[in-house]
């Protein structure tokens, strides 16, 4: 995984200065933006981090920003940098799933360990990303016969029971049950379950 980014996005170049400051000081890396677009121009959904947002921006604020990016499958948090005046639209990013929101003028503590908080969030987002995305990759492994199979053995079915339903004999449920086992590489009829549940989570 890449080390940890920190966005900086604001139409003050003295905001972005001090942010960026602030930031090396503690040893985190900074990429600094005057605009929301000039950040969407260079977006890398790989690239792991958090995004220190002004929420009012020339051009596309930064609510819109967040927008945009939420329609995206994987995206750093966002901590939202705002005056005292937007506070409403602040708790609006908040309810959409920014992480936190800070007022200027902010302490730097304050906004260091907001920043903290998102960098562990996005850590665990892409932790399970990369977790679902294996899973996904296992399931790919099934025949369309092992997956109906999976899913009667994920329903409680008895071996019997499915050999009724797919009208197929015994020997050959406990053949696509065994093989179901090995390529989604589980050992147990339990471990099947919780992988399967936290699919149908995400």
């Amino acid at each position: 995984m890449s080390e940890p980014m920190v966005f900086i996005v604001d139409d003050d170049c003295e905001v972005r200065a001090a942010l960026q400051l602030l930031m090396g000081s503690i040893g985190l890396q900074t990429a600094v933006f005057e605009s929301a677009l000039h950040y969407l121009n260079q977006f890398d959904p790989s690239q792991a981090g958090c995004l220190v947002l002004d929420i009012r921006m020339p051009g596309m604020s930064g609510l819109e920003l967040q927008s945009v990016l939420n329609e995206k499958p994987l995206h750093p948090p966002i901590v939202m940098v705002t005056g005292h005046g937007d506070v409403p639209m602040a708790v609006r990013a908040v309810k959409a799933g920014a992480l936190d929101f800070i007022e200027k003028p902010f302490s730097d503590q304050v906004l260091l360990d907001s920043v903290h908080r998102a960098i562990e969030q996005d850590a665990q987002q892409r932790g399970e990303a990369s977790r679902v995305a294996e899973i996904t990759v296992r399931l790919a492994r099934l025949t369309p016969r092992e997956r109906q199979v999976m899913e009667h053995v994920v329903a409680g079915l008895r071996n019997k029971v499915i050999a009724v339903e797919l009208k197929v004999s015994l020997s050959t449920v406990e053949a696509h049950r065994a093989r179901v086992m090995e390529k989604m590489e589980v050992k147990s009829l339990s471990e099947l379950m919780r992988i399967m549940l936290s699919l149908q989570r995400n």
